[in-house]
């Protein structure tokens, strides 16, 4: 069976969902889009389901993209009465360490430059500082709030470790429900004209070397889709497809979890914003097992301080009991492989690093309550920077390596790419996510001085 299209995309991921919608924008609407399975269930409903602004350089491309995803992302939540339940509640990065106090401040001051937004120092009893609505987005303010008076930290977010001496309140932050914009964005472009097609892409065809066609493996059997443009959005597989069109992009994969646990007891408020603890955690263990843990080659590491970086946040509405929490402390390179495979420990490991920011938390650990683990794969750059534009073959483009961030940027991203391929004008930022970032020997010198990634 033969068809045509103006676009084929490789994936219906949240990548491949939103180049569709964005092309139907641009008034390309003769596109078919190609799964294995369902939309947006591989890696793209495993989400954390936030997104932030808050990104750090070199330069402020990262800013800028994601300052351009969220403002859509709001038109798209305004367009559709919030059916996604978008808020602003921010990212609070927290320590006990005063040493990072002059680190927060200097942060906030950099990013401020990058494009975040102003910077708001809250240091005495009497300033006013501005709490995050629970709900909604509209109206909030943007940059950063930090805060080092601890009777406002003790005011505000009482549920915090005692010691706790400095806040940094990222704005222009929250979450949302990904599995809902996602299927917004898809019945938006299907009402359009996209069409969807089980299969698995098997070969991209070429005529006078550039794109004419791309064969599907389905189950009703093979067929040609015969098209000028082909774009690789295959999620954890995007550098298998890559190879399709001759190209080995510089892509990896990382297995990240999840964990959602119920909160019976209420120790973190439904209003509480996403919480990050940035100084390394031991985990609390009682004397008992310590020993025990000491005995054992395998889970001797568990004595060990642990990287900074545990962070949790409520899920659902004011009547859900739901917390959910997440710690990358193991972030090894492997093959995606499906279905993904956790840490058996991983809930408990991560409950005790929660109750270091959140003492509360320490009355689940002698009866740990029942928890829900799940996750997928960050597909990343080196340098955690997603890739979209053309590929070196004519009429092959790339949306991938949007790491864990996929939620968040994949407006943002698919609206850089649709202008690829529609032949608009490019943001200043593009030159950035282009696959040959890589030939410039200035990139490549930063690269190998490459410090903060971004990544949570």
């Amino acid at each position: 069976m033969e068809t045509t299209a103006e676009v084929v995309i490789c994936g219906a991921g949240i990548a491949g969902v939103a180049a569709a919608y964005h092309l139907t924008r641009r008034g390309i609407t003769s596109i078919v889009l190609v799964d294995e399975g369902p939309p947006l269930s591989l890696t793209s409903d495993k989400s954390a389901e936030s997104y932030r602004n808050w990104w750090p350089g070199p330069g402020s491309d990262m800013v800028s993209l994601m300052n351009r995803s969220i403002d859509l992302m709001e038109d798209l939540a305004r367009e559709s009465g919030n059916v996604f339940l978008m808020n602003r509640r921010g990212y609070l990065f927290a320590t006990a360490q005063a040493e990072q106090v002059e680190h927060y401040l200097r942060a906030a001051e950099e990013a401020a430059v990058l494009g975040v937004g102003p910077v708001r120092i809250h240091r005495s009893p009497g300033d006013d500082y501005r709490p995050a609505p629970t709900v909604g987005y509209e109206g909030q303010p943007t940059g950063t709030d930090v805060i080092t008076d601890r009777s406002v930290i003790r005011r505000h977010f009482p549920y915090l470790a005692e010691d706790t001496v400095a806040l940094l309140h990222a704005r222009r932050c929250g979450w949302f429900s990904g599995q809902q914009l996602g299927m917004y964005m898809l019945e938006r472009a299907r009402a359009r004209g996209v069409r969807l097609i089980e299969g698995r892409v098997e070969r991209i065809e070429t005529a006078g070397g550039r794109v004419s066609g791309v064969k599907v493996a389905g189950p009703g059997g093979s067929r040609t889709v015969g098209t000028p443009r082909f774009v690789n959005a295959a999620g954890p597989y995007v550098r298998d497809v890559g190879r399709l069109v001759g190209v080995d992009l510089p892509v990896f994969c990382e297995r990240h979890a999840k964990v959602a646990f119920h909160d019976t007891l209420g120790v973190v408020p439904r209003h509480a914003p996403m919480t990050i603890w940035t100084d390394p955690v031991r985990l609390p263990w009682s004397p008992e097992e310590r020993a025990e843990l000491q005995g054992s080659d395998a889970l001797r590491h568990l004595l060990d301080e642990m990287p900074a970086g545990v962070h949790g946040r409520p899920e659902g509405g004011a009547d859900s009991p739901i917390v959910l929490g997440v710690w990358t402390y193991d972030v090894e390179p492997m093959e995606a492989r499906f279905p993904v495979e956790f840490d058996p420990a991983y809930a408990e490991i991560v409950l005790r690093g929660l109750s270091r920011p959140i003492p509360g938390l320490a009355a689940y650990l002698s009866r740990l309550p029942k928890c829900f683990v799940d996750g997928g794969y960050y597909t990343k750059t080196r340098e955690n920077r997603l890739l979209a534009g053309p590929l070196p073959l004519e009429g092959s483009f790339l949306i991938g390596g949007l790491s864990g961030y996929g939620m968040m940027s994949s407006n943002g991203a698919a609206d850089l790419l649709a202008d690829h391929i529609a032949e608009r004008p490019l943001p200043s930022y593009a030159p950035a996510f282009h696959l040959d970032r890589y030939q410039n020997p200035a990139y490549r010198a930063l690269l190998a001085e490459w410090g903060d990634s971004g990544q949570l």
